[in-house]
C-alpha cells in the first residue's frame, strides 16, 4: 500500500549522515545527531574531529531564493572577519541541499560549527561586547537589501494578531488587550521620523539561544533563519526584550543592559529617534513571534501552544513589558 501523507518528518540520522558524508566528501566516520526540531531541524554533524550544523528547513518554509539570500548576507559578513557561523558549501560547490522527505522536497542547509555554549545568564562584559558584535553587524547591514521579508507592521502586527485569533477568543480579556495594543503599535510605527532611524539587513533573533560563547569569552552568533529588512534597531529591542524576560533582578537586568548599548555605541551610535522607539518595537516583535508559534502549530507549537498558554504569555511577558515602559 501507499504511504499515507504527512505534513512533518523526522529524518533519519544513520541515513542523513551517509547522505551528508557522500554530498561533502566527509572522511573516516562521520556522525549525526538530532539537536533539536522546531521551526527548522537542527543536526550535529561530526567527521573526525570536526564538527558542523546542519539545518533541514521545514516544508515551505523558506524559498530557495531566500535560503540564497541569507546564504549571500553571510558570506558579506564573514568576508569582513564578522564573528558567525557561516554557510559551507559540497564538493561541487553547492550550498543548498534538496531531500526527498515524505512530506516533499526538503531544502537543507550547511553551517561552520560555533564554538562555546549558550549561557542563559552571562556577565556585564559580555553583554557589552554583544552589542560591539551586533553594532559591527549593523555597520556592514546598513542599506542592505535583502530578497526577504520587509519587516513592516502589517508583518509584525496585522499578520501575526491574524493568527493569533484562531487560538485566542475574541471576547476575553487578553484579546482585548492584543487588538487595542496593536492599534497602538500602528499608530506609532506612523510616528516614527523615518530619517533618523538606520535601515538595513537584521537578523532579528540575536539573544542567548543563538549565541556561543567560549571560556575566553569570544562570542559567536548563529542562526540567521528571521533576517529580512527592517529598522537597524529592531535587533537592539529584541535582545533588550530578551534580557527581561531572562534577567528577574531589575538592578542587574538595567545594568547588562546599559553595558550592552555601551558596547554597541563603542562602535556606532545610536540615534535619539532609535532609543525612543525601542521599546515599542520589542512590543511589536513580541506579537510577531507569537503569530509565528499560532502559524506553526502543526509541525512545532501543538507540544505547548493553547489558550492557556497564550494568555500568560500575553499577561506575564507582553503586558508586562509594555506597563513596564509606560507605552500606551
Amino acid at each position: 500500500m501507499s504511504h499515507f501523507p504527512v505534513i512533518s518528518s523526522n529524518l533519519s540520522t544513520v541515513h542523513l549522515a551517509s547522505f551528508l558524508k557522500e554530498k561533502y566528501c566527509f572522511s573516516g566516520n562521520t556522525q549525526c545527531n538530532l539537536l533539536k526540531t522546531g521551526i527548522n531541524h537542527t543536526y550535529l554533524v561530526q567527521s573526525g574531529v570536526e564538527k558542523f550544523i546542519f539545518r533541514v528547513y521545514s516544508l515551505n518554509w523558506r524559498t530557495e531564493v531566500e535560503i540564497l539570500e541569507e546564504i549571500r548576507l553571510l558570506n558579506t559578513l564573514k568576508a569582513q572577519e564578522i564573528s558567525i557561523s557561516h554557510p559551507i558549501f559540497d564538493k561541487n560547490k553547492n550550498y543548498i541541499q534538496s531531500i526527498n522527505a515524505p512530506e516533499g522536497e526538503r531544502l537543507g542547509l550547511m553551517f561552520s560549527f560555533a564554538k562555546g555554549e549558550k549561557l542563559l545568564n552571562f556577565s556585564e562584559e559580555t553583554h557589552f561586547k554583544v552589542g560591539q558584535l551586533m553594532a559591527q553587524i549593523h555597520q556592514i547591514t546598513l542599506q542592505f537589501n535583502l530578497e526577504r521579508v520587509q519587516y513592516s507592521p502589517q508583518i509584525l502586527l496585522i499578520d501575526s494578531l491574524n493568527y493569533i485569533e484562531n487560538f485566542l477568543p475574541n471576547d476575553s480579556e487578553e484579546m482585548d488587550f492584543m487588538k487595542k495594543t496593536q492599534q497602538y503599535l500602528i499608530d506609532e510605527f506612523s510616528k516614527i521620523d523615518v530619517n533618523l532611524v538606520r535601515k538595513g539587513a537584521v537578523h532579528l533573533d540575536i539573544w542567548f539561544d543563538n549565541l556561543n560563547i567560549t571560556k575566553d569569552n569570544k562570542i559567536t552568533i548563529f542562526d540567521f533563519d528571521f533576517c529580512g529588512n527592517g529598522l537597524l534597531c529592531m535587533d537592539i529591542a529584541y535582545y533588550i526584550l530578551q534580557l527581561n524576560s531572562t534577567e528577574k533582578d531589575e538592578a542587574v537586568c538595567q545594568s547588562k543592559i546599559k553595558n550592552f548599548l555601551n558596547g554597541y555605541e563603542s562602535i556606532t551610535k545610536i540615534t535619539d529617534e532609535e532609543k525612543r522607539i525601542i521599546p515599542m518595537l520589542g512590543v511589536s516583535l513580541y506579537f510577531f513571534y507569537l503569530g509565528i508559534q499560532c502559524q506553526r502549530f502543526d509541525n512545532w507549537s501543538n507540544t505547548f501552544l493553547n489558550e492557556t498558554y497564550l494568555k500568560r504569555f500575553i499577561n506575564l511577558l507582553v503586558k508586562r513589558y509594555f506597563e513596564l515602559n509606560k507605552l500606551g
